[in-house]
């Protein structure tokens, strides 16, 4: 005899099919996708039309035209100094992301002022400069310290760095390099070239070779050119040498820098104990 009890019902059967998701209107379908069309082209025109939000979106080639026109400026609001313009530098090695490597660009114009007139030099290029870039100087336990934004991420920074000295520096940051940075031509020469040769006779030292000429943009048009070569040990005292140039009234004389002006032409001569580095700069006047 079988211990099984039968209850005497059958096994329940349930008629209903599984359940499924519910289901969408189909104009909600459409609005779905008319959505993720307008984001796909909002996008698209963005990172075609819209200006970079960090400095990453820009290349060293693209930055390049905005350093060498933040030179050109400098130049022009600092008229009343000698200037002279450094050959552009490259350094490269930083990261722009773990996984890509970049390079900085760097452009430099040294300044002679009269001792005791840097900090006035530095508020005065400010006030000169485009509003758009907030130029400012402010006091620092180091000095005076000027900072600007040139546009495209490009910092701009002064200080003096001597007596009678001021440093401007354009660096764009660590960049990915994209093209590369094309350095400006040279241009036709100028009233500089005549000016240096001057410059050099009178220090009747060995010429040590005439370099390539350093060159920007200026505002209005045109372009600024400083033109550099050096000489050995000269044969007499530079300051001497050069006070009849510069007319007996130099604008910075001390042991190491000797700046004057001469026909519109600005000179600036570093003076080291084995040679003198002379620089003629023409252009962007106001």
């Amino acid at each position: 005899m079988s211990g099984a009890v039968s209850t005497g019902y059958p096994p329940s059967a349930d008629p209903r099919p599984p359940a499924s998701g519910p289901r969408w209107p189909r104009w909600l379908i459409a609005l779905t996708v008319a959505w993720a069309v307008l984001l796909a082209g909002l996008t698209w025109f963005s990172t075609r039309n819209d200006p970079p939000t960090v400095r990453e979106q820009r290349t060293l080639a693209e930055a390049g035209p905005v350093v060498d026109g933040a030179i050109g400026e400098l130049v022009a609001a600092a008229f009343d100094a000698v200037p002279v313009l450094m050959p552009p530098e490259i350094h490269r090695g930083c990261r722009v992301t773990p996984f890509a490597d970049g390079a900085t660009l760097s452009r430099e114009v040294e300044l002679a002022v009269p001792g005791g007139e840097e900090r006035a030099l530095l508020e005065r290029i400010a006030e000169r400069l485009p509003t758009t870039w907030r130029a400012g100087v402010r006091v620092t336990t180091d000095g005076p310290r000027l900072r600007a934004d040139a546009g495209e991420f490009v910092v701009v920074r002064g200080r003096p760095v001597a007596d009678g000295r001021i440093r401007l520096i354009v660096d764009t940051g660590c960049r990915l390099v994209g093209d590369g940075y094309v350095r400006p031509g040279p241009g036709a020469a100028g009233a500089e070239v005549g000016v240096l040769a001057e410059a050099l006779r009178a220090l009747g030292g060995s010429a040590a070779g005439t370099e390539a000429a350093v060159t920007a943009p200026c505002p209005g048009g045109g372009i600024v050119r400083t033109a550099w070569s050096g000489v050995g040990e000269p044969a007499t005292s530079p300051q001497a040498a050069l006070a009849s140039l510069a007319g007996g009234a130099p604008v910075v004389q001390t042991p190491e820098l000797y700046a004057y002006r001469r026909d519109g032409v600005a000179v600036l001569a570093d003076l080291h104990p084995d040679g003198v580095r002379v620089g003629a700069t023409s252009g962007c006047a106001r």
